[in-house]
């Protein structure tokens, strides 16, 4: 009995975290999503060339500006790296994604104080110039134009890239876009896939800091994070606090209820703040790091992020005292769990209603001309521009257009699973697979086996000598004009490596 009630408590807690902050993720996300329609791609990419102060500052307002997801933003930094983007510049993006959003700045206001809604702002900008500072020290330029170039060979069989560039730079205006309802259409679809891939993130999110609200004694807070020891408990602090955040799992806007209910269980000003910047080191991203740039490559953003991260946290907490800034107090309770009729509830209500309309228009999006330029990610259901998608896959005839290396993994493992899923549609699951580049002759590697046909053959892995079929391969690129196929992206990667070696064979 006593496990049942604690568990009726614990998700108790975590619906009225939810409830408290739900008219702050409604208008964040609609925020967002119009953010990510209006703001081009290429744009972004041209602003990114260099890592001067200007840049910069640029660069940060752009990434304050898009998906507060940690997978997109991570996803979107690869692929501006590899068009050509400075790598340090990238990396900034991918901070101010996660950590200078409008959303992630009013919930922590609205969870645990105005205090960590400021320090978000100021600490981060503190970690992009720390960033800055150290980055060109510890990434060798050398091995950064290894990682573009694989890749850039990963990507080469897509025909992405410069053709797809040329098309946006021809698009239509913002003036234009803002007053068109294909526009706005877009802007929703953005904001309802952005929920959608969150879901997951959210509800853990919610769920694990309700458990430990409700659940875990003081006693144990008092094992994991020092007190009464003065500087050497800040430090510890907003050392241990980034390596929660590793550990937990849980990234983007979902780690701000458990930095709630660390803070309410004991840890500093400080380490919580540390603990909210580090939702780019949690260890599923850390592994898609190492497949990005290389394991060499991966190591140092993981360990440069958390240094950043908990000189950050540690120096907005000294700051704050300096200013005479008083740290929140530490809650009794997180949230009231019952309902009251004041401003929450009335804002929760103008937020749903504006909710109904944003998926209305996401529901509607093809009548208003949406769509033209976008894809559904068919994994995790964010939308995607096709001309900027950092993975797709040809499958039966289609082409299917990914959010992120990570989504289109899984969905090369079961693709079945996944286009035969219900609410894949309305939403076009693909499209003809793209034409090659112009300028580019390309030609199938290895000689088909006997009886293949052109429209379905099958030729030799050069690396490994598997039989590949050509029209589902494991991974593809070009290398000299033509084109070769590989069972796997390890024998590919093998083949980018030295491709002079196996291209003879």
């Amino acid at each position: 009995m006593m496990l049942l009630q604690t568990a009726g408590q614990s998700v108790l807690e975590a619906f009225f975290m939810f409830w408290a902050t739900l008219w702050a993720l409604i208008f964040g996300f609609t925020l967002s999503g119009a953010v990510q329609a209006f703001v081009s791609r290429h744009e972004m990419q041209k602003a990114m060339g260099d890592h001067r102060p200007g840049t910069v500052v640029r660069t940060g307002f752009l990434g304050a500006a898009s998906s507060s997801c940690s997978y997109a933003a991570t996803a979107l930094a690869k692929s501006l790296f590899q068009r050509g983007a400075d790598f340090t510049s990238a990396m900034v993006f991918m901070i101010a994604s996660t950590n200078l959003v409008v959303e992630l700045g009013i919930v922590l206001w609205l969870l645990i104080g105005w205090q960590f809604a400021l320090a978000e702002f100021v600490g981060g900008a503190i970690m992009i110039a720390l960033f800055v500072l150290i980055a060109p020290r510890v990434f060798p330029a050398a091995e950064l134009e290894q990682a573009r170039e694989r890749l850039n060979a990963r990507a080469s069989v897509n025909g992405h890239g410069e053709k797809s560039d040329e098309a946006e730079r021809h698009g239509v205006g913002l003036w234009q876009q803002l007053r068109s309802k294909a526009g706005w259409a877009d802007a929703a679809g953005y904001a309802v896939s952005d929920v959608s891939m969150l879901r997951r993130e959210l509800l853990i999110g919610y769920l694990v800091a309700g458990i430990l609200a409700v659940a875990v004694p003081a006693s144990a807070y008092d094992v994991i994070f020092f007190s009464g020891h003065g500087f050497w408990t800040d430090l510890e602090n907003v050392i241990v606090g980034p390596f929660v955040a590793f550990i937990s799992f849980v990234c983007s806007i979902g780690n701000v209820p458990l930095a709630a209910a660390l803070f309410k269980g004991g840890l500093s000003f400080g380490g919580t703040v540390a603990f909210v910047f580090a939702d780019l080191i949690a260890l599923p991203l850390v592994i898609i790091y190492g497949k990005f740039y290389g394991r060499r490559i991966a190591t140092r953003i993981f360990f440069s992020f958390w240094a950043v991260m908990s000189v950050s946290g540690l120096a907005v907490d000294l700051l704050f005292r300096i200013l005479g800034i008083p740290a929140p107090p530490r809650p009794t309770e997180i949230a009231h769990t019952s309902f009251e009729w004041n401003y929450t509830t009335w804002l929760n209500i103008i937020a749903v209603a504006v909710a109904a309309v944003v998926y209305w228009l996401y529901r509607n999006r093809e009548r208003f001309g949406g769509m033209e330029k976008y894809a559904k990610d068919l994994v995790c259901g964010m939308q995607v521009e096709r001309a900027h998608a950092p993975a797709t896959h040809v499958h039966a005839g289609s082409t299917y257009y990914f959010c992120s290396d990570r989504c289109h993994e899984k969905f090369v493992t079961n693709p079945e699973k996944y286009i035969n899923q219900p609410g894949s549609e309305p939403m076009p699951p693909g499209t003809p697979a793209p034409e090659p580049k112009a300028g580019r002759d390309e030609e199938s590697s290895g000689i088909p086996e006997k009886g293949s046909s052109l429209a379905a053959r099958t030729v030799t892995d050069p690396v490994c000598g598997m039989s590949v079929d050509t029209a589902n391969p494991g991974a593809a690129l070009v290398h000299n004009g033509r084109t070769y196929y590989f069972c796997s992206e390890g024998c590919r990667d093998t083949f980018a490596a030295d491709p002079a070696v196996y291209s003879r064979t």
